[in-house]
């Protein structure tokens, strides 16, 4: 019986989930029952929010996982059974070299997009909240939090797209402010380099229109005291918890003034764009023209083989890359 590869969660992370928290595991390669169709993986994202799930968090848009399960996330496969084998379709349930996927969440790709692992791009969630959350208009000073990760790599690019005529990112070290500057940012705050709020203020000195929030913690209590009158803050991630060295990474607390929120008719969203399909179509259509045009770029970071995907994990959580990552099965 033919076999595969999957990446299983071997115990509940004490802290930050370490390579000895997973498991690679040969399994036989399942066979397809009615409704599902069998996909060859190609390519996997590796993401931050992962650490929420192996803490076991429930309620949350994605379910927590236990020891024994196998992870899952956002891959690129190739099909193998159902109408049209050979066809490229994206799913959720990576970390597998193989994957049982039903056919209503195979959804395929087609050639519109020059490279297949671009369909990996975080794409639909940032251009949903820089839209519908918190839109950006023509001139606007936009703040993103956590700019050098998968998400905040392409929100930088998007609100200079939209409009932005600034754009400020945050980051934890100096050699990623470097590369945000020459991907679009204006300028960069690094945690670490004094309070955040200080720097904000220098960095954009005519305020801010537009949050695109991926950390919350000091850099949400930041962007109120140098918002606008009337800004738009959308609320896309909680990495100041998830990426905390103690706690399951369930939590992001952060303490912020509530009487700026209402001075200054702050709005404020929390987003997810999971699941919109008219919001997917919409985005792949723009990101086609777009990167066609050599005007956006899909920053990423690939690892080869699916047995050093639990090291790639470890090492986005302790923010040791820019952009995405990427592990190709090829």
């Amino acid at each position: 019986m033919p076999t595969m590869r999957e990446i299983r969660m071997a115990a509940v992370p004490a802290g930050l989930p370490q390579v000895a928290d997973l498991t690679v595991v040969e399994t036989p390669v399942p066979v397809p029952g009615p409704g599902e169709v069998l996909v060859r993986n190609r390519y996997f994202t590796v993401f931050a929010a992962l650490r929420t799930l192996l803490g076991g968090v429930r309620g949350a848009p994605l379910p927590g996982l236990r020891p024994g399960d196998t992870l899952f996330g956002p891959a690129v496969g190739e099909t193998v059974t159902g109408p049209r084998p050979g066809t490229l379709v994206r799913h959720m349930r990576g970390w597998r070299e193989y994957a049982l996927v039903p056919d209503a969440e195979c959804d395929p790709i087609g050639d519109v997009l020059p490279d297949p692992i671009a369909h990996l791009a975080q794409g639909p969630t940032v251009y949903g909240a820089l839209t519908r959350a918190a839109p950006v208009r023509p001139g606007d000073t936009v703040f993103v939090s956590g700019g050098a990760g998968a998400v905040g790599s392409m929100a930088g690019q998007l609100a200079r797209l939209l409009g932005a005529a600034r754009v400020v990112g945050s980051t934890g070290s100096a050699w990623k402010a470097d590369r945000m500057t020459g991907l679009c940012y204006d300028a960069v705050v690094t945690r670490g380099a004094g309070p955040i709020a200080e720097q904000l203020a220098k960095a954009a000195p005519d305020g801010v229109d537009v949050f695109f929030d991926n950390v919350g913690g000091e850099e949400l209590a930041a962007a109120i005291a140098a918002a606008n009158r009337s800004a738009r803050f959308a609320l896309v991630g909680a990495l100041s918890g998830q990426l905390a060295e103690h706690g399951t990474g369930t939590t992001a607390p952060a303490e912020i003034d509530s009487y700026q929120l209402i001075l200054k008719q702050i709005a404020m969203t929390g987003y997810s764009g999971g699941g919109d399909t008219a919001l997917r179509s919409e985005w792949d259509e723009r990101f086609a023209q777009w990167s066609r045009a050599g005007r956006i770029e899909f920053p990423h970071v690939r690892v080869e083989g699916i047995e050093q995907a639990p090291a790639a994990l470890r090492d986005v959580l302790a923010g040791r890359h820019f952009g995405a990552v990427v592990v190709a099965l090829e």
